[in-house]
């Protein structure tokens, strides 16, 4: 399926949940945010929340520094 993340269409697996992408994309899910179709998923939801074709999925990464 068809996914915008970040502003860039990607071809993922079908039937994916935010978990799923997020290790689809070798992504640290205790180290980011993700919003899909501009609603913040919760983190104890992302194995549940299964995701559409056409879905825009924003992926917010958190910075350290001082």
């Amino acid at each position: 399926m068809q996914l915008t993340v970040n502003g860039e269409k990607q071809q993922v697996p079908d039937g994916l949940s935010v978990g799923g992408l997020l290790a689809h994309l070798s992504v640290d899910r205790e180290k980011v945010a993700v919003e899909v179709d501009r609603q913040v998923v919760p983190k104890a939801q992302y194995e549940e929340k299964k995701l559409s074709s056409g879905a825009q999925v924003e992926i917010v990464q958190f910075v350290g520094g001082g």
